[in-house]
């Protein structure tokens, strides 16, 4: 028999850092639980960012689903900087095609494309638009 699902819910946690709180309380899952389960599974992402979706169900049982991370954080890394540019016209970083690639790569089961190239052109333009040039 399957179980009724009350909630789904997307978030953004903290990698290996989620802690109980109100984000959290509207999920509608033991917070303590989830947290203790979340962070085993995203200990070697530490200092990221992990989109997570969650499925609450009518028992208080819960699955989730750990996502890749944001592009714009990657980008931001990559290229060494705070925060991207208001203007895409002005350029504030710069990435090499090598490191878009493996961008790329990395978001490809979250990205909707059928190739590393249509990928990285997915990534190209999110860069184009934080004012990061590849080379």
């Amino acid at each position: 028999m399957r179980k009724k699902i009350t909630k789904v819910v997307k978030m953004e946690l903290p990698g290996g850092e989620a802690k109980p709180g109100p984000k959290l309380a509207s999920a509608g899952v033991v917070m303590n639980k989830f947290c203790t389960d979340f962070n085993a599974k995203t200990a070697d992402r530490k200092g990221q960012t992990v989109p997570v979706l969650i499925t609450a169900y009518e028992d208080k049982t819960y699955d989730f689903e750990i996502k890749t991370s944001p592009t714009a954080e990657l980008l931001l890394k990559a290229a060494g900087i705070a925060k991207g540019s208001g203007n895409p016209k002005n350029i504030v970083g710069k990435i090499s095609k090598d490191k878009l690639k493996e961008i790329a790569e990395y978001k490809m089961p979250d990205l909707n494309a059928n190739d590393v190239e249509a990928a990285m052109k997915i990534v190209e333009g999110s860069a184009r638009q934080m004012g990061i040039a590849i080379e």
